[in-house]
């Protein structure tokens, strides 16, 4: 064969060699694994993180920048007293099974969500609502007996989505949607399985094919993961000391964003000795929120002094307000009658952040005489039942990160057991404003209470240290909700 009869055979061989195929399968790592996978009727933020956007969609959705996005209701209108909403939902959507969607599905899911047997996390979502009509398939008209200032973002919330009467009894095992991904197995203590929904109603939007949820609850054994490609992504990495050498490493993304998480120390106000503010003025006297940053993770993180995010534009720096003051927390002990020790115990979550932070305030703690011993707590079945049902504790630790939820602090039943009527009405009022500037500062009034008043140790905002592939785009950096939303996530070759 000649050499210019080789040259066109190479090339010819060359031309027709298929395109390198960007990859469609993505592996996301989490440290909890969900107890279930239906929002609707249970706490845990690990089932928000896997199944919202993925598998459940609301009438609207938070969008990364925290800002509302129509979803299943195309257009909305309200009426000039705040108390109608009228939503106009998009046709042709079909839950996974097969079945349509249509505005008889929210009314079933809302009604359902308010009756008052439901368990759902966040029932005060529906709490001021009267009526839900159904003029038409595509139409729900909402009324509501009372104003609520931050109604449509609390429909983006996870606590909200739309699930049919048909299926929504299995869905904590066996989930159904109308999102762009369909479940598809459960391996418990391992992964979750999801697969691209074939009959999406927004064609195209997903470029993945199958999407995997694995639980790695060691944070060691999360870096190993991601540095070995058994993990494309790992959104809450809880490895910070690690964090800045994926910062280094070309082969991956690191981002360190924020999230809505206020990490607090909950104390049982009920109970002594935290029924008196002297003893919790004087624990919160004896932390050093920088300090504490610094060695439970690495320096990420913002110090806070009440319960709001400070990404909230009606958030107000309080940290002064209680600021670290050994000798101060020694003499309201002191005056309290505890001069001469104090024993108490903490039930810590097995996740690192809790972990580091509870033994790093016990060292400052016994600085000023109060000994506190640790309990660990598996997280979330044990926690939840001893400490969030059953409120059997002295102090606790765990990371709020659901947005803009200063008002647990005004429900009764809540664990920390906390009781003020000035700040539960203040909280009920700012709920009723629709005027923005107004409720902002009924917030701001909202947050100092707390500050003073002290019913939980406020530590600092979890940073969310984002570890992903450098070929992935479309991760989110921040976590304007708990979500791990995965919808527009795509390989570039």
């Amino acid at each position: 064969m000649s050499k210019r009869i080789l040259a066109a055979a190479l090339l010819l061989s060359v031309s027709v060699l298929p395109a390198y195929a960007a990859k469609t399968s993505l592996v996301v790592g989490m440290p909890i694994e969900p107890p279930g996978l239906d929002p609707t009727i249970a706490a845990p933020v690990a089932i928000r993180e896997v199944t919202l956007a993925n598998l459940y969609e609301g009438l609207v959705r938070i969008d990364r920048n925290g800002k509302v996005q129509p979803l299943l209701a195309k257009s909305w209108e309200i009426s000039p007293d705040g108390l109608t909403y009228t939503f106009r939902l998009q046709e042709g959507v079909k839950f996974h099974d097969g079945t349509t969607f249509d505005s008889a599905d929210v009314k079933f899911a809302f009604d359902r969500a308010r009756d008052p047997k439901s368990t759902n996390a966040q029932k005060q979502i529906f709490a001021p609502i009267v009526s839900i009509e159904t003029p038409d398939p595509a139409t729900v008209v909402i009324k509501l007996k009372e104003t609520s200032g931050n109604f449509l973002t609390y429909l983006g919330w996870g606590d909200a989505v739309i699930v049919a009467s048909e299926t929504a009894a299995g869905n904590a095992a066996n989930p159904v949607g109308t999102g762009p991904f369909k479940f598809k197995s459960w391996t418990r203590g391992d992964r979750v399985e999801l697969v691209k929904n074939p009959d999406y109603w927004q064609k195209d939007k997903t470029k993945l094919e199958s999407v995997t949820f694995r639980f790695i609850s060691d944070s060691q054994a999360q870096v190993a993961a991601v540095r070995a490609g058994d993990v494309d992504a790992f959104p809450n990495l809880a490895a910070p000391e690690l964090f800045a050498e994926f910062q280094k490493d070309s082969r991956f993304k690191a981002v360190a964003g924020n999230t809505e998480g206020e990490t607090v120390a909950g104390m049982n106000n009920a109970k002594k000795p935290f029924d008196d503010v002297r003893v919790r003025r004087a624990l919160m006297h004896a932390i050093d929120r920088k300090a504490l940053i610094e060695g439970a993770y690495s320096g990420f993180g913002t110090p806070i002094g009440s319960f709001f995010s400070p990404n909230n534009p009606a958030y107000v720096d309080t940290t002064n307000v209680i600021p670290y003051d050994p000798a101060k927390a020694k003499a309201l002990l002191a005056e309290a009658g505890y001069g001469n020790g104090l024993s108490i115990t903490i039930k810590s979550p097995q996740m690192a952040y809790a972990s580091r932070s509870a033994e790093l305030m016990a060292a400052m703690l016994s600085e000023v005489g109060v000994e506190m011993k640790i309990i660990p707590t598996e997280f979330p079945a044990k926690w939840i039942e001893e400490v969030f049902k059953n409120k059997d504790y002295d102090v606790t630790i765990v990371s709020h990160t659901e947005p803009l939820d200063i008002d647990i602090f005004a429900r009764d039943s809540y664990y920390f057991n906390y009781k003020n009527d000035k700040f539960k009405a203040l909280i009920a009022d700012a709920a009723k404003t629709t005027d923005e500037k107004a409720r902002f500062a009924k917030y701001a009034e909202a947050q100092k209470i707390l500050a003073e008043d002290v019913p939980a140790l406020f530590l600092f905002q979890l940073p969310k240290l984002g570890v992903w592939n450098a070929k992935l785009q479309g991760m989110w950096e921040n976590s304007p909700i708990p979500i791990n939303d995965v919808t527009e996530v795509s390989w570039t070759e």
